[in-house]
């Protein structure tokens, strides 16, 4: 299960997709996690994902 908190949760993700060198579509799916429901999630913290880096910024 993933975090609710979203500072927790951009903290989390962005720490699993730079150790599992992955992108949000394949973190996504080893999660079972809703790709837009976790971006909207991430937007309320003014993040948003860019692909190059692999990160939400």
């Amino acid at each position: 299960m993933l975090p609710q908190d979203p500072a927790i949760l951009l903290s989390y993700v962005n720490t699993c997709m730079r150790d599992e060198g992955c992108s949000l579509e394949e973190f996504c799916q080893e999660h079972d996690a809703d790709q837009e429901k976790l971006e909207q999630k991430l937007a309320q913290l003014g993040c948003c994902y860019d692909p190059e880096h692999r990160r939400f910024g």
